[in-house]
């Protein structure tokens, strides 16, 4: 089954749209050739409040999210972000954000091509280095980029494109109504004459910052957002021209690497054969940081033989002794209490155990840093990148205008690249050699010391009687997530506004992010966490993939006992008429409810988030011997055979990216569901590379798989690039239920199950070679 494009955009899905009929304000900025900027203070328009559902009312998600938030924290910096105009007739925009794979280079072009009127290929997008001056209009999460900057840019480029027809009539002597845009030229109507950008970006550039209005377009106007686009990096991308931190040439920059502690966050007690070490061939220096041991060499080969060949005495991490075992009974103990419960009432009652989890981005963690006695440069891909100047300012004891941060393009993050730990080291590492370094984690130093998703237990209990569920109770209990990477500064920035009390970091996060799409009589969600002993972090989508997973398996359950079908049971409860939408049209393009062979079966689900939402219907094959292939002679999985997944973002500005994105999360969705979680035994995790930590491979890629935008519900877009990673799992857990008759409770599904692979050693903590842990992967 072949992705769906999308459909024309109707005229009355459109008719609440404000965006684009109103006006805006902007400025030219003082420049040689036209610069151009954002309005200052409605880069986005505040979300109309959900009407009260009865019998749920509307949760603080429900109302304002976490994608709000993030929005209004932008919003006083919007009119920082510039669009300039060079003389060979080009747009340059240096995007405040991160692009790790997930198209917004390309999302951001569209937008400056649509107000501009100017073609895709004469817009340069790039990267921009770490400008405190944003303040917190730098950090890219949450599926805010293209909602937070959707307006912002468009009123740069309408601002540029009004610039240029002024000085176009100037030029030309003509009444600016006489005037057209078109392709990058202005044609005078009356005379013929025109005149490019290019001619005109030097006329049109202003000596003073000066503000002006502008009308943007409406959408039925739109030529180029909602139009399915190539993106703009695919080439130098798949030829191996485009440039990630690992392929800059820094003058000076050796590989470098850490022989690491052989527990979570362990400590140096002593080396004992540095001497030896730094006799080897091709190292440089070999020195003591806060986190192990770093060495220097001509080829990360040599590093790696000199890490392999360091005696190093260990003292304890922060996670001495734990195990799966031991963290599963620190979560139950942390648990908040449900509701008492009547003696006659009926529940389903039940817990769910999710265990730790990689990021495992295709990139692993990277950065060259050059630190001298008075400055510092930097150059990775940061999500973050204002809080990672900050921080390694602090810690080099340099002023924050002294360390300059460059943001790269990143080979994926998924949570991984909010935080700035390899930044950090390398600027560690190069002010104590006094030389510039280029550092490389080994794949086995994320998957071990990295960052992971927290271990966590959800506690579901729903009540029912006379058909309808009347009580829905949830108490997510995990291993404590770290939000240090700017997002708790924006929580005490925004706390007013917030509706959440004094909740702490974590708690405000969850509430805002977690809903409950149904009607399901008093509804509670709460969030407590335990045990900070951990390096953890937020993998796509934080908590929504758990706490959807356990829901829709208890909705299925809730189904079941009052003898509904799951879709239909599903449709009757839901709030949303967007949600039942996308709900409608999965069933109906995945054909529900068709007749299937025991041990196969559909599961469905649906998911809202950031003013989105998304339902996936996955359909399953669990008999043994007949579609499993084993993994290393171990587990013999099921495979996921099909997934239909309709998505509903308001409206998409790059239909075939956001196709993309939906994929994505779909194969993450099936990872965490089936196969993809780490093993904690005595204070460390087992895995140590893609051989054994076993992300959705070739033969677990549904080989149908259908992908349907739907038609513009609004005039503005919401967040997709996290949106069906929560869908997909449930789906496929549903799925797995049904055709085994039994609800899955422990997740990854394998997790339980032979080990099936011989752990790497723990000293030293990587294979012998750089392509050990990858060839027995596929």
């Amino acid at each position: 089954m072949g992705a769906h494009s999308r459909p024309e955009q109707p005229e009355a899905a459109l008719a609440t749209d404000g965006i684009g009929r109103r006006r805006f304000l902007g400025y030219v900025v003082a420049a040689s050739t036209l610069t151009v900027a954002a309005q200052l203070g409605e880069g986005a328009l505040a979300p109309q409040e959900a009407a009260a559902a009865v019998p749920s009312l509307p949760g603080p998600a429900e109302i304002y999210d976490l994608n709000d938030m993030l929005t209004h924290a932008a919003l006083p910096t919007a009119n920082l972000i510039t669009i300039r105009l060079d003389a060979d007739g080009t747009a340059s925009f240096a995007l405040p954000r991160a692009e790790v794979g997930q198209g917004v280079t390309t999302s951001s072009a569209m937008l400056i091509a649509e107000e501009l009127d100017l073609p895709l290929d004469r817009i340069r997008v790039t990267l921009a280095d770490a400008r405190p001056e944003l303040l917190f209009n730098q950090l890219t999460g949450g599926s805010n980029t293209t909602i937070s900057t959707f307006t912002p840019i468009r009123v740069a480029a309408a601002v540029a494109r009004g610039r240029l027809l002024k000085a176009a009539a100037l030029e030309l002597g003509e009444v600016i109504d006489t005037l057209t845009a078109k392709a990058g030229i202005i044609t005078s109507a009356a005379t013929g004459k025109s005149l490019t950008y290019g001619e005109l970006a030097e006329k049109a550039a202003s000596v003073t910052t000066t503000q002006v209005e502008v009308t943007l377009k409406k959408p039925a106007d739109f030529e180029v957002i909602g139009t399915p686009q190539r993106r703009i990096d695919a080439l130098a991308a798949v030829t191996g021209r485009k440039k990630f931190a690992m392929d800059l040439q820094v003058p000076g920059a050796l590989p470098t690497m850490v022989c690491r502690p052989p527990t979570i966050n362990g400590t140096v007690r002593s080396v004992d054969n540095l001497d030896e070490v730094r006799a080897m061939p091709g190292i440089t220096d070999v020195v003591r940081i806060s986190t192990g041991v770093a060495v220097r060499g001509r080829t990360f080969g040599q590093c790696i033989d000199a890490v392999r060949a360091l005696k190093v005495t260990w003292g304890p991490g922060t996670a001495e002794g734990a195990s799966d075992d031991t963290i599963r009974a620190e979560l139950r103990r942390a648990e908040l209490p449900l509701p008492a419960l009547g003696l006659l009432t009926k529940a389903v009652d039940t817990r769910f155990t999710f265990h730790f989890a990689s990021n495992s981005a295709l990139e692993t963690n990277c950065a060259i840093a050059d630190v001298r006695q008075d400055s510092a440069e930097i150059w990775a891909g940061l999500k973050s990148p204002i809080t990672a100047q900050e921080q390694i300012a602090a810690k080099l004891g340099l002023p924050v205008t002294a360390v300059k941060v460059h943001v790269t393009e990143g080979g994926g993050s998924f949570g991984r690249k909010l935080f700035h730990d390899a930044a950090a080291e390398a600027a560690e590492i190069s002010k104590a050699m006094g030389k510039p370094v280029k550092l490389m984690w080994h794949r086995t130093d994320d998957f071990r010391q990295g960052r992971t998703h927290p271990m966590s237990t959800s506690r579901v209990r729903a009540t029912y009687a006379l058909g309808q569920v009347l009580t829905y109770d949830q108490r997510h209990t995990s291993v404590a997530t770290d939000f240090g990477h700017g997002v708790g500064e924006i929580i005490m920035s925004e706390v007013a506004q917030l509706p959440v009390g004094g909740l702490t970091f974590s708690e405000t996060i969850f509430t805002l992010t977690q809903q409950t799409p149904y009607n399901f009589g008093v509804v509670t969600q709460l969030l407590s966490e335990t045990d900070q002993g951990f390096n953890t972090g937020s993998m796509r989508n934080i908590y929504s993939p758990n706490v959807r997973c356990a829901q829709e398996l208890v909705v299925d359950e809730l189904a079941k006992r009052l003898g509904k079908d799951p879709y239909g049971f599903r449709r009757e409860f839901l709030k949303d008429d967007r949600a039942r939408a996308v709900l409608d049209k999965v069933a109906e393009v995945g054909d529900w409810g068709r007749s299937m062979p025991a041990g196969t079966a559909q599961g469905i689900a649906v998911h809202p988030e950031y003013h989105a939402c998304v339902a996936v219907l996955a359909e399953i094959d669990c008999r043994p011997g007949t579609t499993g292939r084993k993994v290393l002679d171990a587990f013999t999985g099921p495979r996921v055979t099909k997934v239909v997944c309709a998505v509903d973002v308001g409206l998409a500005v790059n239909p075939r990216g956001l196709q993309a994105q939906m994929m994505g999360g779909i194969m993450d969705g099936i990872a965490i569901t089936l196969t993809s979680g780490l093993h904690l035994d005595n204070g460390h995790f087992l895995e140590g590379s893609w051989d054994n930590y076993f992300y959705t491979r070739q033969w677990n890629t549904p080989p149908e798989l259908g992908i349907v935008v739907m038609p513009p519900t609004t005039g503005s877009p919401g967040g997709a690039g996290e949106l069906a990673v929560a869908g997909a799992m449930a789906a496929v857990a549903c799925a797995y239920g049904r055709a085994t008759g039994t609800m899955p409770t422990a997740f990854p599904i394998n997790h339980g199950g032979p080990l099936g692979f011989e752990p790497l050693p723990t000293t030293p903590p990587i294979p012998a070679s750089p392509t050990d842990g990858l060839s027995r992967a596929f």
